[in-house]
Formats: C-alpha cells, structure tokens, sequence
C-alpha cells in the first residue's frame, strides 16, 4: 500500500457519499476515489474529541491495519491526517454480518459452519503471525465481502487490537466483550494470542448450535461459568453435531491459555482441513432458528447501546462508579458491549475488580468525565428536567401522528433506519420504515378517527447530552365493531437520539398488539 503524501486532504482524493454507521467518535461514509472510481469506505474521526490516550489508540489501530494485508482481512488503503479529522478508508463490505446472512440462507449444515470458522481462524492466524492480537472477536466484526454467495468472510474492527512480541504475555489490560472474554483475561493474568482462540471457540460453539457455550443475565455469574470453563453440550440440539466438532471446541474452550490450540494447529484439525469427509452435511434448521433469536438479542442491546454513546460524555472509557469500599471503577461500554479498562491503575492491593463492569444505575454515584473538564451531576439537574420534558413532547407527538395515520409526519420523528420488536414483526426485529409504511396505508386511514391515546407513567433516562430512553405505558381508547367504546393498554420502550439538533426515535420495543395496528375490528 502507497504511503499518501503528506499535504494530500481526502475531499482531494476522495468524494463522500451516504452514511453507512456511527460511534462514539467517528462516522463511516462510503466514499468514491476521484482517480479510480473505486468505492471504499471511510471512518472519520473527530480528533477533536479524543484525548491524549485516544488518539495514541488511533495511532495503533492504523499502524495495526497498515501491516495486515490478507482476504480474510478489511484491508486499510489510505490513513490521512487533517486539522480536525482523521480518516481511515477500508475496503467497502457490503454483504452484511455474517450471522446474519446465515439465517438468510435456504440451506445450513454443519460443512457450512466448518467453512465459516476456517475463514475466521486463517484470518487470526493471519494476525498472530504478524505479531497482533484482536481481542474483539465476535459475531458483529465478522462482516462478508458482498452479497455475492460463497463471498469471503472478513474479519473487521481493530480498534481494541495490540501488538505483541513473539509468543509474550502480559496484562494488557481488560478488553473485550463479555461473553468472549477469555478466562486469564477475568483472572487479570498475563495474556496473548490465545485470547483469540478463546473467542474462535465461543464463537464456533454459536455457529454450530444458535446459542452461545456461556450465558447469564448477571454479569459476575457470567465470568464465574467463563473463569471455570464450565460449559456443555445438551440434547437434543447437541446429538447431531459430530464428535470431531466438538473436539474442536473443546481444544479452543481449554481453560488454560498454555494447553489451548492455536490458529496454525486449529486449521490443521481434521474438521476443518477434511470437512468434506469428517464434518455432516444434514440442514441444521433448530441452529437458523436459535440463531434468529440471537442476533434478535444482539440487535436490540446494540440499538439501545448505540444511542448511549451518541456524545463524548457517555462514551466509553468516560464513565466511572464508586464501589461499596469508596474505591472507584472505571466503567465501559459501546453498541455492542465491548469492554476496555486498560486506562486503570492498580492499586497497591493487587488492582480494582474489572468483573464489576457494568452501567451506574444510580445518578448519585455516577460522574462524567469530558477531556477537558470533570462536573457533577447535580449541577444538570434543571437542564435534565427540560429535557427530559423534550422527550416526553417528541413521544406524544410521535404517538398523535400515528393514532391520526400521518405517515409523513411519523417519518419526520423516526430514524430512517428505526429498529423495532413489536407483536405484529413475530418476534423479529425490524429495520426501516417499510414494515410500519403498510400499517399507515392499509390500517390507520380506517381506524384513526375513532382512536384515542394516553400516555401513564413516562420514565425517561438520559443517556448523554444527546440520547434517551423512555418508558410508559401507552392507553388506547377505540370503537369496536358494535360501537361501544373500547380501552387496551400496552409497555412500549422508545430510544431516541438526537440528530441536527432534532430528536429522532431510533428504535423501540412494544409489549402487545394496539391500535390503529392491530385489534379485534380489523382481524
């Protein structure tokens, strides 16, 4: 890759185009470049909002990408400095989450998911043959080329990535995501390239069954069952699945990081080097079914997740708790969970207890730390009350445009992209518009004028400056088929961020079916 020059400005190279995600400090756009008319994708940085250790991490986020150069790999092309911004341009995936095309798929077996994991370990051999660690494998950075079939998978995402020397050890600090973390990485003992393995191996227990090898609502039980190796293989779903599949992960889920496989010996596994005569080829339709209800999961705490990073004051590594000893944590988050303390001092006694790493409930013990200034939150509290009063206003009239059937109104309020679980979806979340469009047309025009509705109990939490969420529950008045009049209520959550100074509804969740969308004189 040519190294740019150094008065080289992207708009001088490159024209922007839509945007395709958003984090805490950066936006991704695809871009074209003006000499090829190549289309890549650019992450643009506001450096202004980073600190000294955030923009060190930038730094070797793009070192990292720079040296690694494999199929398996989102390629970095270009890496330019500007006043204000910094802007990595990678290869554009367009195929989607892998676990996601996978539900798409008519046909899934076992072979299917050999393949897939093969792909994944060629690309952390890859980096563990360069010297750098990932240390946040998961479902969400396991992206396809295109949506092309049999397109290449890719692993994405170094923003958590460290390099290392050789085979070493040491404590890196803790990073990850909960349900991949591995055991030394809990234990807070030195740790390398297995930590990968690790994840490779929670990861392939996922593809082969739906569901993930550990699993806990309480976070501390979570790590006791991760610490342990403490996982199994249940019937009926299990009793299918090859013992040479299970060999496999079990060589990867070996609680000692020394005794675990590595990348080079994993692909060398009959599994996954004699698929063809070792692993089953039957159609796994249970695993597309478990696999639907967890990227369901994964979609719903990544849409919620997202918005609390919608500024620099909720942004990871900007959110500290005090412990019951008076001690503080460092608390961290991002759209999808993942977790990095490496900031963290230790204290004389051995350290501060990552396992704790979970959201401030309470706003008596939360602070917010901003690059340049720390405040309390007492000092906001007028200001939350207004906002908080925002909110509550944005839902009503969000809730009036859809009890009179103003669909444009309703596309003022939402996100373009709204995500949502409601009973009409199935249990599927939903994204976009279109799903809520046929409502408006076939529906709403033929009940609204008979529909009345109340919002009891809102209860909004601010996630930031720009972000919240709000709960209620929603009380519809209705006319039913006799003319009588007609009361249902229902619990709906609704996140909301704002964007260009406007709240907009970004997802949200209903309890039950209610008007003008489904009920009795329409069925």
């Amino acid at each position: 890759m040519a190294a740019p020059a150094a008065c080289t400005r992207f708009s001088d190279n490159y024209d922007l185009k839509e945007e395709l995600g958003k984090g805490a400090f950066s936006v991704v756009r695809r871009c074209v470049q003006k000499c090829t008319g190549h289309e890549f994708a650019a992450k643009i940085i506001n450096t202004k909002k980073l600190s000294a250790r955030d923009f060190q991490k930038l730094e070797r986020e793009a070192r990292i990408c720079r040296k690694l150069q494999h199929p398996n790999i989102v390629r970095l092309h270009d890496s330019i400095q500007e006043e204000n911004y910094h802007y990595l341009v990678f290869d554009l995936v367009t195929g989607g989450e892998l676990f996601e095309d996978i539900v798409a798929r008519e046909f899934y077996s076992e072979a299917d998911a050999s393949h897939c994991i093969q792909q994944i370990l060629e690309s952390v051999n890859h980096c563990h043959q360069n010297g750098v660690v990932h240390r946040d494998l998961k479902p969400e950075n396991l992206l396809l080329a295109s949506k092309a079939k049999g397109a290449a998978v890719k692993l994405a995402d170094f923003g958590l990535a460290i390099e290392v020397q050789g085979e070493q050890h040491a404590w890196f600090g803790f990073a990850g995501t909960p349900g991949y973390l591995s055991p030394e990485v809990l234990k807070k003992e030195p740790y390398g390239k297995p930590v990968d393995i690790w994840a490779c191996g929670v990861i392939l227990y996922i593809l082969l069954v739906g569901y993930p090898p550990f699993w806990d609502e309480d976070q501390h039980r979570l790590y006791a069952q991760i610490k342990s190796g403490s996982y199994d293989y249940p019937s009926p779903e299990w009793d299918t699945v090859t013992p040479e599949a299970k060999n496999l992960i079990n060589q990867m889920l070996t609680v000692n990081p020394a005794k675990r496989i590595t990348a080079s010996d994993a692909l060398k596994h009959p599994w996954i080097c004699q698929r063809e005569r070792v692993a089953s080829v039957v159609h796994r339709q249970e695993t597309v079914d478990c696999l639907k209800k967890f990227n369901a999961r994964r979609k719903l705490k990544g849409a919620i997740l997202t918005t609390m990073l919608a500024t620099r004051n909720f942004s990871s590594r900007s959110i500290i708790t005090k412990k019951g000893d008076g001690s503080q944590v460092k608390e961290s988050t991002d759209s999808s969970t993942t977790l990095e303390d490496d900031d963290i001092k230790e204290d004389k006694k051995g350290g501060v207890d990552r396992s704790s790493t979970v959201i401030a409930k309470d706003p008596e013990e939360l602070r917010i730390v901003c690059p340049t200034k720390t405040f309390s939150q007492h000092s906001t509290n007028s200001c939350n009350s207004a906002r908080k009063q925002e909110v509550i206003k944005i839902t009503e009239q969000l809730l009036e445009a859809i009890t009179s059937g103003d669909y444009d109104a309703y596309t003022k309020i939402c996100d373009p992209h709204l995500t949502s679980f409601e009973p009409e979806s199935l249990g599927n979340l939903v994204e976009g518009m279109d799903f809520h469009k046929y409502y408006f047309e076939h529906v709403a025009p033929k009940s609204s004028k008979f529909l009345n509705t109340t919002i009891l109990n809102p209860n909004v939490h601010l996630l930031g400056e720009e972000a919240a969420c709000i709960a209620y529950v929603r009380l519809t008045q209705y006319v039913d088929k006799q003319g009588a009049t007609q009361v249902c209520q229902c619990e709906e959550t609704r996140v909301w961020q704002k964007k260009d100074s406007k709240w907009q509804n970004v997802h949200f969740h209903r309890s039950s079916n209610t008007p003008p969308f489904s009920y009795p004189q329409h069925k």
